[in-house]
């Protein structure tokens, strides 16, 4: 049995995980929101869903909300106590980065727990230019305490021995699960197109997610500028939310906007995009682009590429790796709108612009083939078990020492995973 504690983020991965694992037999406890009862995981007779993270409301002031947040706390506090689990898998930290790296994980170890931490980025507040000593700190704290790291990218494992010290055995590399994260139908780009006002015949670049500075949105419409102000055919959709941290940063990309020659050529939903409209703005896309300046992997890519899309993407983190140039996307130069527009228009330009409607099945078969989720559950299953056999392996090798009984293999198999 193994709880995997969410931190009540990112419902699409939580459920597309579980559901692998407990097709793979694993009983989970999910710590969750009461907004994933609604995931096909509750549908597993091996999983159950505890909502211990509370639904945030529009609009709650600061003490409510922080009344809120002592309230998760307890819960999980508590909920350690009495679950059965010996394994925890935390996919993301809470609100509190000192208390969930430090004081909260101390208190998992002392009541016995193994601890599997995924760090979908290895130092967030260095990638959002917001690091700082104690972040570091708390950081190095949290991946000495845990037994055993995921990471999605060879460069990430790289950048925790690096920056962390981590030993390379603490490591597992598993690939950015992709599919069957969101809902999809038979609707043809041609009517995902109409449905969002689009001729058939327009250029639709399209930009997916949540608006952050390291994204580089900013670079893609003024990339955008240069290639739309002679080219009526060209349409940029914006699909995502503005949060609170980042409100400046996007004010000034729309002032650009609303200047700009070409600002009745942008589509704007700056909202939360619900699972059931995404499909539709991933198929009336010929393109998703992602002009990010830093990112260890993002699943906004796998998501287009398991809807067929191509990506054009900047050279950083691991997004060379994942594209293959002419086949599922193309790359350009990092934090170089000029760049991106030049290989904007040599996709427009491509083979497989012009023929994409018979090359989307290939586009989602590679996908497939390197992120399956069977795959994602089939490495974190690996690691749950060797988790698991050390310390079963290490209290019966304790047992036997103490009752001053000879060493045995089963002894010297427990040192060895320990080194």
């Amino acid at each position: 049995m193994v709880t995997l504690i969410t931190g009540g983020r990112d419902s699409h991965y939580v459920c597309a995980l579980a559901k692998a694992l407990a097709s793979s037999g694993i009983a989970l406890d999910v710590v969750g929101d009461s907004e994933m009862n609604a995931c096909e995981m509750c549908g597993f007779v091996n999983v159950k869903l505890l909502a211990l993270y509370a639904t945030q409301r529009p609009g709650q002031g600061l003490l409510r909300r922080l009344l809120s947040y002592i309230g998760v706390y307890v819960r999980l506090i508590g909920y350690a106590v009495t679950g059965s689990p010996e394994t925890f898998h935390i996919l993301w930290d809470y609100k509190f980065p000192f208390f969930d790296r430090t004081l909260l994980l101390l208190y998992y170890k002392f009541l016995g727990k193994k601890i599997i931490f995924t760090a979908h980025n290895v130092n967030r507040a260095e990638r959002d230019g917001a690091d700082s000593p104690w972040n570091r700190l708390t950081l190095r704290i949290q991946y000495r305490i845990v037994d055993h790291i995921f990471v999605h990218t060879k460069d990430m494992k790289e950048q925790l021995a690096s920056s962390f010290g981590t030993n390379a055995d603490k490591v597992t590399i598993i690939p950015f699960g992709a599919g069957g994260m969101v809902p999809t139908s038979g609707l043809t780009p041609a009517e995902a197109k109409r449905r969002i006002g689009l001729h058939e015949s327009y250029r639709t670049i399209l930009f997916f997610g949540r608006i952050a500075k390291y994204k580089g949105l900013d670079l893609l419409v003024d990339a955008f500028e240069r290639i739309a102000v002679d080219d009526q055919r060209y349409r940029l959709i914006i699909a995502g939310e503005s949060t609170s941290d980042w409100a400046e940063h996007w004010n000034e990309i729309r002032a650009a906007i609303e200047s700009s020659p070409m600002r009745e050529q942008v589509i704007k939903e700056i909202r939360h995009i619900a699972d059931e409209e995404m499909e539709k703005y991933f198929k009336a896309a010929d393109v998703l682009v992602l002009p990010y300046r830093d990112i260890s992997q993002s699943g906004v890519l796998f998501m287009s590429h398991s809807f067929g899309l191509p990506v054009i993407a900047t050279d950083v983190g691991a997004f060379r790796e994942e594209i293959v140039e002419g086949t599922n996307g193309l790359v350009c130069r990092r934090n170089d709108p000029k760049d991106l527009a030049r290989v904007i228009e040599c996709y427009f330009s491509s083979e497989l612009y012009r023929s994409l409607d018979e090359r989307r099945a290939n586009i989602q078969n590679l996908v497939r083939l390197g992120h399956s989720w069977d795959i994602v559950a089939k490495a974190t299953s690996h690691v749950y078990a060797r988790v698991s056999q050390n310390v079963s392996v290490k209290h019966r090798a304790s047992a036997k020492c103490n009752r001053g009984g000879p060493r045995s293999d089963q002894a010297d198999f427990a040192e060895s995973l320990d080194s």
